[in-house]
């Protein structure tokens, strides 16, 4: 009967043993192992963010506008272009010729970002500018072109797809791959000789010998886009400040590029943006870009500047004197060497 009790005693011990170390085994784990709070979370998520599977657009209405949208940004030309089928107001581009893959590429000029940063402060207009307000200002400079009816629905279903894309990006945060990533600066001018020769070799097969590019076959948006030329980007536009186009072609020029395995080094990409934007193309002045010309673009080619450097250098660079110097201007600190 003893030699029971005894058994049972130790067999009580010994449970209660093991989950004491079962139980210190997971708070140790959770301990090290833990959870990451709320905000870690949306870190991990925006650092590797990618754009949602469109078979994910939910159906119905709201479905039926984002599913419209994306259609306006990949054909915008069928839709908006000369022959546009609801209005004509812009060239015969499409807003995915430069925000690729309807702006879902990662550092292709995507559109991770727009819906968790905006509406945002822009020192080109120098106001609070809206979802809305930005795509116009494509329409104007990159289209060459007018705007569209704010209160349209086709302005409705493009602004639609465009937070589609960046749902679940928490607000105020930009996730990796939104937008472009301009590439170091040089040390030396970009060279438009130099250009000319990456530009033969490496763009010439896709955008033509004269940059004019390749139109669909029924004649209707481009394949491949105009790089120069009367159907291309006007001077107003984004691309045509060198850093901006030098990241855009880093990063996903030619065809195959990534972020994780470039095809164009720093120094084509600076040198090939030079070539390309010292090539005619539409002019067009917009008269109340930059009211405070301290936080001009240092590499925007068009006077009047407050750092003393003068419009060739601004358009060719070297651009990290220009940069420091504008920090210091905009700060009242004196200038670093």
């Amino acid at each position: 009967m003893k030699a029971t009790k005894t058994i049972r005693w130790l067999r009580f011990v010994f449970l209660l043993l093991l989950a004491t170390v079962i139980f210190l085994i997971f708070k140790l784990t959770h301990f090290f192992l833990k959870t990451p709070d709320r905000e870690s979370k949306d870190s991990l998520r925006v650092a590797s963010w990618y754009a949602p599977d469109t078979l994910t657009i939910p159906p119905g209405g709201q479905g039926n506008l984002i599913r419209y949208g994306r259609k306006l940004i990949a054909n915008t030309s069928h839709y908006l272009g000369p022959k546009g089928i609801i209005v004509s107001i812009s060239n015969a581009m499409n807003c995915q010729n430069c925000h690729l893959e309807a702006g879902t590429k990662g550092y292709g000029n995507s559109f991770y970002g727009v819906a968790s940063t905006y509406p945002v402060f822009r020192p080109r207009s120098g106001i609070i500018e809206s979802i809305e307000f930005r795509i116009n200002d494509c329409f104007k400079r990159s289209m060459n072109g007018k705007t569209l009816d704010t209160g349209s629905y086709e302005m409705h279903a493009m602004v639609a797809f465009i937070k589609w894309i960046g749902q679940g990006v928490p607000k105020g945060t930009k996730p990796k791959g939104a937008g472009i990533v301009e590439p170091a600066y040089l040390d030396r001018p970009a060279d438009t000789l130099r250009g000319r020769i990456v530009y033969e070799n490496k763009c010439r097969v896709c955008h033509g010998r004269k940059g004019k590019g390749f139109l669909k076959t029924a004649g209707e948006g481009f394949v491949y886009p105009p790089l120069w030329g009367a159907q291309s980007y006007n001077t107003g536009a984004g691309l045509f400040r060198l850093g901006r186009f030098a990241g855009f072609v880093k990063f996903s020029m030619p065809m195959g590029a990534t972020f994780d395995a470039p095809l164009l080094t720093d120094a084509e990409a600076w040198d090939v943006a030079a070539f390309v934007n010292s090539q005619p193309r539409p002019e067009k002045v917009f008269s109340g870009d930059w009211p405070d010309i301290r936080r001009k673009a240092v590499d925007y080619p068009y006077g009047p500047f407050a750092d003393g450097f003068s419009e060739d250098r601004h358009k060719y660079g070297p651009f990290g004197a220009l940069k420091r110097v504008q920090d210091s201007l905009i700060s009242g600190a004196k200038p670093s060497k």
